[in-house]
């Protein structure tokens, strides 16, 4: 096991070099000159042709890659020219700890209700109970987080004055926006362990299983539900990978100051290192999520070859 890790972290790095090439290339894709748009609009030409010294621009393509990666391994992701403070601190402080904390949650309530919903959808298959499981999740499916948050604001905030409009502090705070992200990702993870569990289920050891007489739960939870989580896992790993990279719709619709925000807000205002700082982080974060997935099917079903 430790040397699957260890070989799995050793193919993480050309991933990662991949990644910071493709945020490097950014600034230099964009139309317009950076040194302009970071020196400002009434900067004259030499105050532009120092912008490009400092930041060096004037460098070969190649040394400026080099020491973009040997910056960014050393924490430095440069300084936000709309707030003038240092990106990776503006990141790590204010903004990081919030996505997470909404991914975490939002993907935890999903996976909650999703495995729940496919398990008692799975064994009553083609009943009242799985058709309208089924029902719920292609409407859960549907829905656009834009539409379901504004709605449960409307509902719940403006009308019955439950829970506060927008903003992230108390615990009312999370209710809606949380329920917002859990929706969608409930409604894909209960389609997938019931089509995961309908497939095991009809495997021959399960069919022994029951022909020695071991009761349904067991047969369910211990045998069918283990073998079943492996693509269930793997969607739950994409969407909290995801959501780490910025819940941008939910965050904007509940002005929760997370990562997705401050990357529109940053765009808006022509901030590439802070873009760039960002893009970079939740690539990172998507990669090592990816890891942490390869790892888990491991401990799900230990008859998995790590070669």
């Amino acid at each position: 096991m430790f040397l699957y890790i260890l070989r799995r972290l050793f193919q993480t790095i050309p991933v990662m070099l991949g990644v910071t090439l493709a945020v490097f290339l950014m600034m230099h894709l964009i139309p317009g000159d950076p040194a302009q748009i970071m020196a400002g609009e009434n900067a004259d030409e030499a105050q532009v042709q120092q912008m490009r010294e400092n930041l060096g621009l004037n460098d070969p393509l190649h040394e400026q890659y080099i020491r973009y990666v040997v910056n960014a391994v050393q924490g430095d992701l440069g300084t936000s020219i709309r707030t003038k403070r240092d990106v990776a601190t503006e990141i790590f402080t204010d903004r990081f700890w919030i996505t997470v904390q909404l991914a975490t949650l939002g993907t935890a309530l999903s996976v909650l209700i999703g495995l729940i919903a496919g398990i008692i959808s799975a064994t009553r298959k083609y009943t009242f109970a799985d058709v309208s499981i089924m029902i719920v999740a292609l409407f859960g499916l549907s829905m656009p987080n834009f539409w379901l948050g504004i709605m449960l604001i409307y509902f719940f905030s403006v009308n019955l004055g439950w829970v506060p409009v927008a903003g992230w502090g108390t615990w009312q705070h999370v209710i809606l926006p949380v329920v917002t992200l859990g929706t969608g990702g409930a409604a894909i993870i209960a389609r997938m362990t019931r089509s995961s569990m309908l497939e095991v289920i009809n495997q021959d050891y399960i069919r022994t299983a029951y022909a020695k007489g071991v009761s349904d739960k067991l047969v369910i939870y211990k045998h069918a539900l283990r073998n079943a989580l492996i693509p269930v896992v793997t969607v739950v790993g994409l969407q909290f990978g995801g959501l780490l990279g910025g819940a941008i719709v939910t965050e904007t619709v509940f002005a929760i100051n997370g990562l997705g925000r401050l990357i529109i807000d940053s765009i808006k205002s022509h901030d590439f290192p802070m873009v760039q700082g960002t893009i970079l982080v939740c690539a990172v974060l998507f990669v090592l999520v990816n890891f942490l997935v390869d790892i888990t099917y491991r401990l799900i079903n230990k008859r998995i070859d790590l070669n």
